[in-house]
């Protein structure tokens, strides 16, 4: 069945770029809403913006949602990998300010908030989109697809000079609560030589480097702590992968594989995907298929608990 939170969960922090305080707090919603962003500072025009793939303003360094009326939130795929990786499907997200709240720079607050409240079933069976042919979408040296699978898995191959990043590759079938145990306490990153870059261009003005961001140097990680994977960075862009792909309207059932893919190349495949009718359908899971979503399996004790 159709999940949705059992209560408001609420959350406050500042956005990674904008580096400007918010408070967002997630509300349960009824069988077939969907996700959907409210800025309740808005009090003129439409303020409802919805999570979904067409409503994506193309950005490299984080996903931004804008609606008709011109409103946005930003930064918002790691509270949809959340809640994609908890198994709800309908929620209104209500928030004050333009970006979501970087929190640690994973998904983990998210996850414990959410498990904690706890889920609630509805009255309507989950209906998922089923990818029936490989579509994919290649940007210079980097590629994304979508193929044919009995479960949602995704791949992912990074490669940069920093020889504290490296390559590296991961595989995960989503299910079985593979999120929350395996990814989502992995943060975003970045390397030293852009942080300025992107503050200059009045970017990462919320980012703390150990607090909320990992920032590598060369052979050197230089944020206090260290990293809490070897190979945190893959993992983390495997949990946006998963945010990114939550903007489908649906679960999906497919196998993903990203190398050197980011925010906009994934929203580029979920395009190309729509575009092509004989590529995917929609389905109405019954109860096997429905234990192969993302989510199902969840276990409260091996969500990784950090400070």
């Amino acid at each position: 069945m159709q999940t949705t939170v059992k209560g408001p969960v609420t959350f406050t922090g500042c956005g990674l770029h904008s580096g400007k305080p918010a408070q967002l707090t997630i509300r349960p919603a009824m069988a077939e809403h969907g996700i959907w962003f409210l800025r309740t500072d808005i009090e003129e025009g439409d303020a409802l913006i919805p999570a979904r793939y067409d409503a994506v303003h193309q950005s490299p360094l984080c996903t931004t949602l804008v609606n008709a009326a011109g409103a946005s939130v930003g930064t918002v795929e790691h509270v949809m990998a959340a809640l994609a990786g908890c198994g709800i499907h309908n929620a209104l997200v209500e928030i004050d300010g333009p970006e979501v709240p970087i929190l640690d720079g994973s998904a983990v607050p998210f996850v414990r908030a959410i498990m904690q409240r706890g889920l609630r079933r509805l009255p309507a069976r989950v209906r998922a989109i089923e990818v029936l042919k490989t579509v994919s979408v290649i940007q210079g040296d980097a590629t994304a697809s979508l193929s044919p699978s009995e479960v949602m898995r995704i791949d992912f191959h990074i490669d940069f000079d920093d020889a504290a990043i490296g390559r590296q590759s991961k595989s995960l079938n989503m299910s079985n609560g593979s999120f929350a145990r395996e990814l989502s306490d992995s943060r975003t990153f970045c390397r030293q030589g852009d942080v300025e870059k992107m503050q200059a261009s009045g970017l990462a003005l919320g980012g703390t480097p150990g607090v909320n961001a990992v920032v590598f140097d060369g052979d050197r990680v230089t944020s206090p702590g260290g990293l809490r994977h070897a190979d945190e960075p893959v993992r983390h862009k495997m949990l946006d992968a998963l945010g990114d792909l939550a903007l489908a309207g649906a679960p999906l059932i497919g196998h993903y594989t990203g190398t050197r893919a980011g925010h906009t190349l994934t929203n580029q495949l979920l395009r190309t995907l729509f575009d092509t009718p004989d590529a995917y359908r929609m389905v109405t899971c019954d109860p096997e298929m429905t234990a192969r979503l993302p989510g199902a399996g969840l276990v409260w004790d091996e969500i990784p608990a950090v400070a």
